[in-house]
């Protein structure tokens, strides 16, 4: 789907603590339209994370990082992949983007109380980002220790 219609299907999506009903219908026509997009998948995780739905946000993430492990040509099962898989290091953006949407899964995840969910997503995302530029580390950490994060 061409970027300008991408933008208008997201059109009233921007704002989801001053009007979630219209934000929240924006993000269902643009799903409904480009259910395969990367961006509308980047935008609904965005929308349902910055509304506390977190539930929803990790099914979003979950299919964002399916996107970006083809991009990368790496395994889609996050669990399978490894430091050597791709250059997570490097301030690309698609290495960035996989350990962002890592660590969001394991945020929602521990937000939601899945918390053996969050550890080994955390823990995956240290073990691929071993400066912590994401901060998997430090929230793994949080969650160890018992931490409302």
């Amino acid at each position: 789907m061409p970027r300008n219609d991408l933008h208008k299907l997201l059109s009233g999506a921007e704002a989801p603590h001053s009007h979630p009903e219209e934000g929240e219908a924006a993000i269902a026509r643009a799903l409904e339209a480009a259910p395969d997009d990367a961006e509308v998948r980047l935008a609904a995780y965005r929308f349902y994370y910055y509304t506390h739905d977190y539930t929803a946000a990790r099914i979003h993430a979950q299919v964002l990082l399916g996107h970006v492990a083809r991009r990368l040509n790496i395994s889609p099962d996050w669990q399978e992949v490894g430091p050597m898989d791709a250059d997570f290091t490097a301030h690309d953006y698609a290495p960035g983007l996989y350990l962002q949407v890592l660590v969001a899964m394991g945020y929602c995840a521990a937000r939601t109380g899945d918390r053996a969910a969050a550890l080994e997503l955390l823990a995956k995302a240290a073990t691929l980002d071993p400066t912590d530029r994401f901060g998997g580390a430090w929230l793994l950490a949080q969650v160890e220790r018992g931490s409302d994060t």
